[in-house]
């Protein structure tokens, strides 16, 4: 197991990374929330603002319609299961969503953000399109940053926890940690099933984190970390 722990790639355009900032504080607010609530309100809550792919395809009824069937296309990337849940995408949007806020400017970041969520879900619901079950979470959106950071500033050096007999923090660049990362995404989605996490909204991410950042990247940011 590999967790990112801060990476050594200054911001250069940007004075501070307010978007990514409040992204996190936001995020894990509702979860707060989500944790101070009763255990049936809280599963009615995820119910209501996750995206169920039968609902989102009109073939069955939401069964407690908080916003339109539509919007929950975002608003899953908001709850999460639970505080290793909530972490883990923290930590992972803390080491990486600075130098994507910078390398877009602070309104195109917001969009790439909720963009990269929107398409992680329909990558999700394409692949599981007779789901009952609510998607949550923001790994998909998370994903996105990951895929831009890999196109971007691939030789950043990134220090890892390293998980082998003990922890041990290692500095790698980024290309191997990321390319490790997607590679597992990829391998699970393809030979697992029965399990509880979307392989697929990940690997709808990335994808969409790469186009995006295409798409949206200042112009004097230079693919690969060129100059």
């Amino acid at each position: 197991m590999f967790l990112p722990l801060h990476d050594r790639n200054p911001i250069t355009h940007i004075r501070f990374p307010y978007v990514n900032y409040a992204l996190i504080i936001f995020t894990t607010a509702i979860f707060l929330i989500q944790w101070l609530l009763p255990a049936i309100t809280n599963q009615q809550l995820i119910i209501s603002l996750g995206m169920i792919p039968l609902v989102v395809r009109d073939v069955v009824p939401a069964p407690l319609a908080m916003v339109p069937d539509q919007l929950t296309l975002i608003t899953y990337a908001f709850l999460h299961a639970g505080w290793l849940h909530l972490i883990t995408n923290m930590l992972f949007l803390f080491v990486f969503g600075d130098n994507i806020e910078d390398a877009l400017g602070h309104f195109r970041y917001f969009l790439f953000y909720i963009g990269s969520a929107i398409l992680a879900a329909g990558a999700h619901l394409v692949m599981n399109m007779a789901s009952s079950a609510p998607l949550i979470g923001a790994s998909g959106a998370v994903a996105g940053i990951l895929g831009a950071y890999v196109v971007l500033y691939p030789h950043a050096r990134v220090f890892v926890l390293a998980r082998i007999i003990i922890p041990i923090p290692l500095p790698v660049p980024a290309f191997w940690f990321l390319g490790f990362w997607i590679v597992t995404q990829i391998f699970y989605a393809v030979f697992t099933t029965g399990e509880p996490v979307a392989w697929w909204a990940h690997l709808g991410g990335v994808s969409a984190g790469i186009l995006l950042a295409l798409i949206l990247k200042r112009r004097e940011v230079k693919l690969f970390g060129g100059r």
